[in-house]
């Protein structure tokens, strides 16, 4: 096990070189003088991009431009954000804990309930209870993530004003973090503010979370859902099942034997996507709630142009990827023992 963990994290340089360069390739598309605006970060420096072009060498080949830029990104540079106004490295560091938090706080029930209520919809199926279900995965897995949150902005937000509606923290919380007595231990809000003993900051944090955290709930839940209902289907109508129940088990040691632990095996797989869109910062849901996440960051790199802040976000979804899909991979071992892990 331990080999193949090696050979999966030995991919990681590689993937992360082969996507620079399909990044810094296909900026070569654009002339010099367009490339040089990522670098613009006041105005006066609008008018001395051909400074700037020759700072950066983008008049250079794009070889010798791929070797300045990773001479830089080996030394911890990965340049200046004008999203953020701030370098990249910088930005990452203080905004993944935000979305790392959201993840957290989301991940457990779209996995754990989508499990649930797909295993209880198909061992009641086409009752009552199977039809209900599976309307609520349909309602959940038909509705965009930002027509969903949209929605629950309306309703608990606007009509009922039962939650806040933008960012991770309320104003009067935010200025805790600049107390010289409130230490940053982990970044994440959550385990901080218990850690520091202030719990009217953990609920606020709590409170901002709920929307957000029921936006990717609803939507990602309901794809667990369905697939948890559909495999569990297919299972209970296996001959090891049939045997099992011929032999005379009780229904929920047969449930829990036989038909759970098989079908399991791919909801690992969507699990992993799951956790891999999680923590690589859901762009939708982050900008809809205001919500100062990875994300959210993504999006206006995009839109803003930022080269830097756009190479930075795609190289921590690489290292997201490829850190998940190996700890999928093992989780396949544990769930069913005749999966070798590296065969």
């Amino acid at each position: 096990m331990l080999i193949f963990v090696v050979k999966r994290l030995a991919q990681l340089p590689l993937v992360m070189l082969a996507l620079t360069l399909l990044i810094v390739g296909l900026l070569q598309f654009l002339s010099p003088e367009e490339r040089a605006q990522a670098y613009v970060t006041s105005e006066a420096q609008t008018r001395n991009l051909e400074v700037i072009i020759r700072e950066h060498g983008l008049d250079q080949p794009f070889l010798v431009q791929y070797g300045h830029w990773m001479a830089d990104a080996l030394h911890g540079d990965l340049g200046f954000s004008r999203a953020s106004n701030r370098p990249v490295t910088e930005t990452i560091r203080e905004r993944l804990p935000a979305t790392i938090e959201l993840a957290l706080v989301s991940a457990i029930p779209i996995i754990g309930v989508g499990v649930w209520l797909g295993m209880l919809a198909a061992l009641h199926r086409n009752d009552l209870l199977d039809r209900s279900l599976r309307l609520l995965a349909i309602v959940g897995f038909s509705l965009p993530t930002f027509v969903m949150g949209i929605l629950l902005l309306v309703v608990f937000y606007g009509a009922l004003g039962w939650f806040p509606g933008n960012g991770n923290l309320s104003v009067v919380q935010q200025l805790n973090l600049t107390d010289p007595a409130y230490h940053r231990y982990s970044g994440l809000i959550l385990v901080d503010s218990l850690v520091n003993g202030r719990p009217a900051m953990f609920l606020d944090a709590l409170h901002h979370l709920a929307l957000p955290a029921l936006t990717l709930i609803i939507t990602s839940g309901a794809v667990i859902l369905k697939v948890m209902r559909a495999q569990v289907l297919e299972t209970l109508r296996a001959d090891h099942v049939r045997t099992a129940r011929a032999k005379g088990l009780a229904a929920q040691v047969v449930n829990a034997r036989h038909v759970r632990r098989n079908a399991l095996l791919p909801i690992v797989t969507f699990a992993g996507f799951t956790v891999i869109g999680l923590l690589g910062g859901v762009l939708f849901t982050e900008t809809i709630f205001g919500y100062p996440g990875i994300g959210e960051w993504g999006g206006q790199a995009a839109l803003r142009f930022d080269v830097p802040g756009v190479i930075g976000f795609a190289l921590l979804n690489a290292v997201i990827v490829v850190v998940v899909s190996t700890v999928s991979d093992l989780l396949y071992g544990v769930v069913d023992p005749r999966v070798r892990v590296g065969s």
